[in-house]
Formats: C-alpha cells, sequence, structure tokens
C-alpha cells in the first residue's frame, strides 16, 4: 500500500472520482440470496465469480474505485458460519483480489483515457458484524480500545492484500472512526478513507455532529478522504459543507438510491412524492450541487447501479 495519498493522486487527474455502487443490488439481480448475517461476504466462498462480475460492471461503466466485498466480511463472523480461521483469512484477501481481476480486465497498462482505478478494501463497522442494524445507530457495547482489537486483524489482512487503500465506511460514532485513526498509527504508510451514516444533514448516526468528526480526523495520520455513505440524497450537500469547513482532506459521498428500507420487513420501497422536497433525486441531479458544496468523490451505496454510474462518469466526460 502506498505512503502517499491515492485518491490525492487520482484527482490530479480528473474533476472528481467517480466511486462505484451498490454491490449487493447487483448481486441479486444476478440471483443470489443475500438473506444472511454474512450478506455478500457470504459468495466470496460460494459465488466469488459473480461478485467479480458486478466489480467489472462497474468499471466498466466508468468508476475510479471499486470497494471490495469485506463490509460484513470478518474472521469471527466467518467461523460462526463454520469456516476455519485460515479459510475466514484467506476469503477475506479474496476480496481484493477480485476486485483488481475485474479492474485488471477492464484497464490495461498504459491506458490514457481515464486514471487507474481504485481498489479500496471495505472494513465495515462492528455493527455491520452485529447484523443488528446498529451500524446506523452506535451505542456499541465496546469502548475505543476494544474497537481497535475488533477491527485489528481484518484490518491487517487488507493491508496485507495488495488493495490501494482501505475504505473504513458506514460508520455510526466518532469513537470507531477514531479506533481506525489507532490502527492506521500502528501502521505507517497505511491509508485509509473514513466514511460515515448519518441521520440528517448535520450529524452522524450516533448523533455526534460531522463537523466534529471532521476536525477530530482532519490531520490524523493515514486518513486519505473523510466523507458520508449510506445516507440520504437530501442531507448530502449540507454535510459535505460542514465537513469542508472543518478539514481541507478530499470529501466524499456515496448516498443511497433515495429508496426507503424497511428494518422489520428487511425491504426497500420507493420514497414518498413530496412536492415540497429540495433535495436532489438521484446521484447525477445532486453532482452539480455536491461538487460546489466541496465534494472530491462522488458513489452510490445501497440500490444504486452501474446505470447510476454510468451517467456520473458520463456527465463528468462531458464537463
Amino acid at each position: 500500500m502506498s505512503e502517499s495519498n491515492p485518491i490525492k493522486a487520482l484527482l490530479a487527474d480528473a474533476p472528481f472520482m467517480v466511486i462505484d455502487g451498490a454491490l449487493a443490488t447487483e448481486l441479486e439481480a444476478l440471483g443470489c440470496d443475500l438473506n444472511d448475517s454474512l450478506w455478500s461476504a457470504r459468495l466470496l466462498a460460494q459465488a466469488p465469480e459473480k461478485i467479480r462480475q458486478v466489480h467489472q460492471a462497474y468499471f466498466e461503466a466508468g468508476a475510479d474505485c471499486a470497494i471490495t466485498a469485506s463490509y460484513q466480511a470478518t474472521v469471527p463472523g466467518f467461523m460462526q458460519a463454520g469456516m476455519t480461521a485460515q479459510q475466514a483469512r484467506e476469503l477475506i484477501q479474496r476480496s481484493v483480489t477480485l476486485a483488481q481481476q475485474a479492474r485488471d480486465a477492464v484497464w490495461q497498462t498504459g491506458q490514457t483515457d481515464r486514471p487507474k482505478p481504485l481498489v479500496a478494501a471495505s472494513v465495515g463497522p462492528y455493527g455491520a458484524y452485529l447484523a443488528d442494524g446498529s451500524e446506523y445507530r452506535g451505542g456499541y457495547d465496546l469502548d475505543r480500545a476494544g474497537l481497535v482489537e475488533f477491527h485489528r486483524e481484518r484490518f491487517e489482512l487488507l493491508l496485507a492484500s495488495g488493495a490501494d487503500l482501505l475504505a473504513a465506511e458506514t460508520l455510526p460514532s466518532l469513537e470507531e472512526a477514531l479506533a481506525i485513526t489507532d490502527l492506521l498509527a500502528e501502521h505507517p504508510g497505511a491509508q485509509a478513507w473514513i466514511t460515515f451514516s448519518a441521520k440528517d444533514g448535520e450529524h452522524i448516526s450516533d448523533g455526534t455532529p460531522i463537523e466534529a468528526c471532521a476536525a477530530a480526523l482532519a490531520n490524523c495520520p493515514g486518513v486519505a478522504a473523510i466523507g458520508v455513505n449510506c445516507t440520504a440524497l437530501a442531507h448530502i450537500e449540507s454535510l459535505v459543507a460542514a465537513i469542508k469547513r472543518q478539514c481541507d482532506l478530499p470529501v466524499l459521498v456515496y448516498p443511497n438510491s433515495g429508496e426507503l428500507y424497511n428494518a422489520v420487513t428487511k425491504t426497500w420501497h420507493p420514497a414518498p412524492c413530496d412536492h415540497t422536497a429540495t433535495g436532489p433525486s438521484g446521484l447525477v441531479q445532486g453532482v452539480e450541487q455536491w461538487l460546489a458544496a466541496g465534494a472530491a468523490g462522488i458513489g452510490g451505496c445501497c440500490r444504486t447501479t452501474p446505470d447510476d454510474i454510468r451517467a456520473l462518469a458520463q456527465w463528468r466526460q462531458s464537463l
């Protein structure tokens, strides 16, 4: 993993970074059943070719960065599903290999019409391992030191995997983000972006102001970018502006599609029509205002597709 900031390097050649979209949506479209505590990570063992296929679709659509299928992949989680510790470690690192293979099938050495895409190894929050929705609440039963120990093994496996950087994403609390910075400090040269889930235009999921998060992370070694993901479209512009008030790092945003999730039925539904709403209806509809607020990377989270990312890439190409 490079000691320099790979996001800043990519931004030297592009007006903004196009991040990929949802993995689960596309896997389900390919017929995969993800109703499992391991979510898409289960397919690292059962259908790795499907994961590679989805990564390739996003690269072909124009994504500059793929986020790996390791969000819910942990050694304890895989062992609870009946695998050995060694099998679990191999599957976690396989998540990076699959994304690299997809990139190499699309981007060839010497290609000049686009920057070489990045592979960001996903580090999902402790709440994703619990599989109880607490990545949208926080309030864990672990303190900062406990979170460091929870994240350590996967963090080190992914650092050794050859990924360009880590993506610590959907974090609901500043304490968990600071645990990630503790691990970065233990590994000089390691690079990671940190993105939070947010409940409104000013606060992350546990209620901490996003400005406080940006201020706390702004000068931490190894933090390559800060931002928000898995958040409603309407909140993105104000969240970006708040981060920029406290931080000069690149700001990344990859919100949800605009649909609403029912945590009880575990189903998605169209958002109710609100003629008074001022927020964008999709990624391309929001990109101009997000860039104006200070965003440097834009992609999609839940329920977004390669078509959404293709539209983003085409919009950028038209600049």
